[in-house]
């Protein structure tokens, strides 16, 4: 599946998203449950009714257990499942339900989602918002 094929954001996408939001607000940190691919995720099957993160949802208890998987499966960590899914952006051109790419710990990328000013990511104390000017990279959610 690609782009091309993927279902578009649904009418209401922007209550939906902020309703997601709410929901995710004070989930605890569980990787296989509530990790950053997996919010990543959650958002763009709350704004279009796909979810990028279907197969690996709820089948690992660690980071490195849920990076394996995603290899298994051709890709090289959680941000290339969407740059397979979805057309790379400029981090400036981000808008809001749109995946940007953040620095993550000890090098490693982190997946947030943009909402006005801000980019909404989960980290392993629960929800923050960091500044777009973070932003390494983004895939547009068409």
């Amino acid at each position: 599946m690609d782009f091309n094929t993927l279902p578009p954001r649904l009418p209401d996408w922007r209550a939906r998203l902020v309703t997601y939001l709410g929901t995710q607000a004070a989930a605890k940190f569980r990787p296989g449950v509530c990790d950053c691919g997996l919010f990543a995720a959650g958002a763009v099957e709350a704004m279009t009714g796909f979810d990028p993160a279907a197969r690996w949802r709820g089948q690992y208890r660690t980071l490195a257990a849920g990076f394996a998987l995603v290899q298994a499966d051709g890709y090289a960590d959680h941000a290339a499942v969407f740059a397979a899914l979805y057309p790379a952006i400029a981090p400036a051109l981000a808008q809001v339900g749109d995946i940007a790419l953040l620095p993550g710990d000890a090098g490693s990328t982190a997946l947030g989602v943009v909402q006005g000013s801000g980019v909404y990511c989960r980290q392993p104390g629960g929800m923050a918002v960091v500044s777009r000017l973070e932003i390494t990279g983004a895939f547009s959610i068409c």
